[in-house]
Order: structure tokens, then sequence, then C-alpha cells
């Protein structure tokens, strides 16, 4: 009988031992794509074109080992779905132009130790993350906000798919991050980091959380040879400034962001200016949303088989100019699915239209689209997994950050 007793309670203690283990481990997994087909009027050399494509088919792990590790990934297809970019008039980046460039494949692989300190200090909460994915600088990735079609400012506003080590440390309302990341951009979806560039560029970002919902961000970054995988190219000074709300107010769950950021480039030879406002509404399962921007763009040499393509590597005495774009987005999006179900589908229409001005320089909007303005119109359908409140770009924390915003 004692030998019964015994062997039970080892047994017991054993599943109660495995369970424990069972639940230190956490994954999550979900999933996004977008259906969509554009309109664009003009492109480059006049014309108009209207493409179908597969954009944003990206699968997340995230993995917790208790509260000691996070892993946070995230697949991104686009080099199959999209290898020549989504049409977008406007945008420009990693050797696109007027259209939107695919993400590498390994878009993010982040491990995080989320409170280093623990025990020995109640003072602050310090978190260190490394592996490649976002810098911390500037706003939200557009991946993350209620518009399909990304802002013209994207390179001027975030600093993505970098190898980066970063320290966060944060008190009450106060976080403060710094990090070190190699400069050079992705030339291709699988091409990885210049690892032996590491530590050649550096950012900081100060973020005050004043009141339930509202965050305020300050950054500074500099971000060595960009667009010269070698180390060639001048140096991107950059700052940033910008206010986001994500709350409710008369029970309606509302989101709001504002942005303010500049970029130098060869000891202000060229500098680049943007600002940006948009918003969303959520009543019931109906969302439109917003979105106005202002942004100045380099018009970078193209090359001869192909306008939506420019010469690589990129060069200060490769801008033909500057220009600033006005833009104006505003769309809709409505939930078909179940509010209970992990699984998401909003069929979306988004109209984009704007005007462009020549800043400085030699270049021409007239003598390259037809008219110096333009106007886009996209229809699709978003499709989720487990995707309502994700926040990329945002280590050490659990990555499903409360956002009362349906995406």
């Amino acid at each position: 009988m004692t030998r019964g007793v015994a062997l039970f309670v080892a047994l017991a203690d054993f599943a109660a031992r495995a369970t424990s283990a069972q639940r230190a481990v956490e994954a999550t997994l979900s999933a996004q794509a977008i259906v969509i087909a554009t309109h664009a009027d003009p492109i480059p050399d006049g014309g108009t074109l209207t493409e179908v494509r597969v954009v944003q088919p990206v699968v997340m792990l995230d993995g917790a080992w208790r509260d000691y590790l996070l892993l946070h990934t995230t697949v991104d297809f686009e080099g199959k779905t999209i290898p020549n970019g989504e049409l977008a008039t406007g945008n420009w980046g990693e050797g696109f132009i007027d259209r939107r460039h695919p993400h590498t494949y390994f878009h993010e692989v982040m491990l995080s130790s989320p409170d280093v300190l623990r025990s020995w200090t109640r003072l602050a909460r310090v978190t260190i993350s490394a592996g490649k994915g976002f810098v911390p600088f500037g706003t939200d990735d557009p991946m993350s906000r209620p518009a399909e079609r990304y802002p013209v400012n994207h390179h001027l506003s975030q600093i993505l798919e970098r190898g980066v080590a970063m320290i966060a440390i944060e008190r009450g309302m106060v976080t403060g991050e710094a990090s070190l990341f190699n400069g050079d951009e992705p030339q291709n979806p699988g091409q990885s980091p210049n690892w032996s560039r590491f530590g050649d560029s550096w950012s900081a970002r100060l973020m005050l959380r004043p009141v339930k919902g509202m965050e305020t961000g300050v950054s500074r970054a500099s971000v060595a040879s960009p667009e010269d995988r070698g180390g060639a190219g001048p140096t991107a000074d950059k700052w940033s400034v910008s206010a986001r709300f994500a709350g409710s107010w008369a029970r309606t769950p509302v989101y709001g962001m504002a942005e303010w950021a500049r970029t130098s480039e060869s000891a202000g030879a060229l500098v680049y200016y943007t600002v940006l406002v948009e918003g969303a509404v959520t009543v019931g399962r109906h969302q439109p949303y917003y979105r106005f921007e202002r942004t100045d763009r380099p018009e970078d040499i193209r090359t001869f088989d192909d306008p939506f393509r420019t010469v690589r590597p990129h060069l200060d005495n490769s801008v033909l100019g500057i220009t600033r774009w006005s833009v104006h987005t505003i769309g809709y999006a409505i939930l078909v699915t179940p509010r209970t179900a992990r699984f998401e589908a909003r069929p979306l229409v988004e109209f984009s239209g704007g005007s462009i001005k020549t800043i400085s320089g030699l270049f021409d909007p007239v003598a390259v689209y037809g008219r110096d303005t333009f106007w886009t119109l996209s229809v699709g359908l978003r499709l989720g997994w487990g995707m309502t409140g994700h926040r990329m770009g945002h280590y050490g924390v659990p990555m499903k950050t409360a956002m009362p915003m349906e995406m």
C-alpha cells in the first residue's frame, strides 16, 4: 500500500511537472494575404495599367518561454507573388519606383529577453532584443495599419529588414530604445543583411504614453550607405516625431496617427521631408479610413528597359531631383466573417489621388507621366488568421499588443 501511494505521488508529480513544462512554452500562429486589383493612371511613360496580385502574404510565429524569452518570426512570400513589385504610383525604395518592392522572405526573426534585470531592480524594465527585423525608429510598419496602399514615405519613416541589436528601458509611461544595425538595405527578397557592416548605423527612440491609448515618439537615426551594399554610398541622417492614438471614443473604436520626418543625405545636399496624418473608425463590421501625406521623393535615374526600376547601386550623383507628392487616400473595409472566428475576410475598396511637384533638380513629372496629377483605384479582399491587433516591429512585449481597432 505504501509503495502504491508513493508510486501514485511520483506519477502525479511527474504529470504536474510535464503540464508545467508545456505551459512554460507557448506559441501562436497567424497569417495574412490580400488579393488586390489595382488600376493606376498614369504610369511612367504615360498610359494606364491594371494588375491583379497577391500582396502581403505572410505567416507569423510568436513563441514564448515563460517570461524569459520571446521569439517573433515573420515569413513573407512577396518574392514569389510580386517579384516585380506592387503597382503603387509614388512608392519607391530598394531599386523600385512607382512600385512597392517585395519584402525579404525572412522579414523578421527576433529573439527578446523582456525583463533581464528582473528582481534585481524595480526602477525600470530592461529588454534586450537581437536578430533581423525593424529598427527602433519612426512609426509602425504600414502592414499593421488600415490602408492597403503603402505611403510614399515608407523609407523615410521606417527602417526595416536589418540585422539589429537593441535595448529598451521602460519606466512607467516612458520607454527609451537604442540600437546598432547594418546600414545596407536588401537588394532582392532572398538577400541577408551584410553582417560585415553590422554596427555601422545606429538609432534611438523615446516614447511617452501620457494617457491610455495615446503614444508619442521622437526618433533619431544615422544610416550608413543604405543603397550601396558595399558601403560606398552617402549616410542618411534621420529624424521622426509622431503621435498615435488607438482607443475608444463614445464606445466606438478609433485610431489616429500623425507623423513628421526628415532625412538628410550627403551632408545636407539632399533633404527629404514628410508629413502624414491618418485615421480610421470601426462601426460594427464597417471600417472607413483616410490618410493624407505630403512627402518628398528622390528621382533616381531609371533603368533603360524598365521604367519602374532605378539604377543601383545608388549614389548621390544619380539623383535627378526631388519631387513632392501630395496624396489623399480614402478607403472602406467590411468584415464578412463571424466576429468570434480566428479566420477573417474583409473586402475593401481604396482610392488614392494627388499631385506631383518638382522641388529641385531637372526632373519633369509631365515629361515622365504625361501630367502632374495621378490616381489609383484598388479593390481587394484581405484574408487573415489571428491577425487582430498585431503591431509589427515592437519587440520584447507580447506580439498581440492590444488595439481596439479591428484590422
